[in-house]
């Protein structure tokens, strides 16, 4: 067993244009300030990472890492969550995906989709550079307007969007794999990996590719009324990142999982700071690290309630309380008994002899 690394913090909810929020180096006084070990930085942001010249310069890379340093921190993962979506984009989401690209972009899927693929694989490069394990990013969607099908199922046309999306992630994969690196594709609602099955299906389709994993997010799941820690059970090997955020699900008589539309704060199912909602984070702690995850435990704060400078202070100690020490050595060694063979065939009452 191996102990779980953290606190980290994703940064992509608490970037924005008042100081100490607009600047990489002030991102990481607040957060070391708070208590946390590691960063998790998204690529979109050019002003606080540069991704491009990221995957150019190694001098970059060090700098980075060497201004972290200065407060403590390292990096956990680099993100491309933004960057991933628009690797797959139905042709209904496209207006709705625009801004998630440059602006001379917009408008033209497929220079978009190149794009994304660059700055992907770009991640892949920088997080070498950069000593990282694994990079975290969505999958895209291609069949999501169907994830509940009317008209009815239609085998061939879910058939057609796993092997393109496949298509499209095959050779971003091998680029990964090349560079050492596991790329871990959040499972969440929106994304054609939105749960343990559609992750099976395009792992089948990239012929069980060995940096294909996963981003757990216990709380999509929850949303989703699927048993998560049960899900921890059966991919626990493709387990190489872990965002801590909690959620609730409410039964009501009016709406359920599909939220009817409502704002974050009125749905059934909505997401909490950690300790806010339902989810059992001892016993996720307990199965990770029975499992031997060693990656990061990284906050990613989406409450809808709780203000976010409050969530981030209250998730860095509540990560730290939820990491448990693996110990080395058993409780009960000290009556342990003698382990030669002559003692152990004595105690079965075998005797002397074989």
């Amino acid at each position: 067993m191996k102990t779980v690394q953290g606190p980290g913090i994703f940064l992509s909810q608490f970037i924005g244009e008042e100081a100490p929020f607009n600047t990489l180096e002030g991102l990481a006084e607040w957060a070391a300030r708070l208590g946390y070990k590691a960063l998790q930085i998204p690529c979109n942001h050019r002003h606080i990472f540069d991704l491009e010249l990221a995957a150019l310069s190694q001098t970059y890379c060090d700098e980075i890492a060497g201004t972290l340093a200065s407060y403590g921190l390292v990096i956990s993962e680099l993100s491309t969550h933004l960057e991933g979506q628009l690797v797959a984009v139905h042709p209904a989401y496209d207006a709705a995906f625009d801004n998630f690209a440059p602006e001379h972009l917009r408008g033209n899927p497929i220079a978009r989709q190149a794009w994304a693929v660059e700055k992907v694989t770009q991640a892949a490069v920088a997080s070498l550079r950069l000593g990282l394990r694994a990079h975290a990013t969505f999958s895209g969607a291609l069949a999501w307007p169907w994830f509940y099908p009317w008209p009815p199922h239609n085998a061939l046309l879910l058939d057609e969007a796993f092997a393109e999306l496949a298509r499209r992630w095959r050779p971003i994969l091998d680029r990964f794999d090349r560079y050492g690196v596991d790329l871990c594709f959040e499972i969440h609602p929106g994304e054609d990996l939105h749960d343990g099955v559609t992750f099976e299906r395009f792992l089948a389709a990239v012929d069980n590719h060995p940096r294909c994993n996963m981003l757990y997010d216990p709380s999509h799941l929850l949303l989703q009324q699927i048993d998560y820690l049960a899900f921890i059970d059966i991919y626990h090997s493709r387990i190489k990142a872990f965002h801590v955020k909690d959620a609730e699900f409410r039964l009501n008589g009016r709406s359920g999982v599909y939220g009817g539309y409502q704002p974050w704060v009125n749905r059934a199912g909505r997401f909490r700071s950690p300790g806010d909602g339902q989810i059992d984070f001892g016993a996720i702690f307990s199965k990770l690290t029975q499992y031997g995850y060693d990656g990061w435990a990284v906050l990613e704060w989406e409450c809808c309630l709780k203000q976010g400078d409050a969530g981030a202070r209250e998730g860095c100690e509540f990560i730290r309380r939820h990491i448990i020490p693996v110990a080395d050595r058993a409780f009960d060694d000290f009556a342990a008994g003698s382990s030669d063979r002559a003692s152990v065939r004595a105690m079965l009452g075998l005797g002397d002899t074989l």
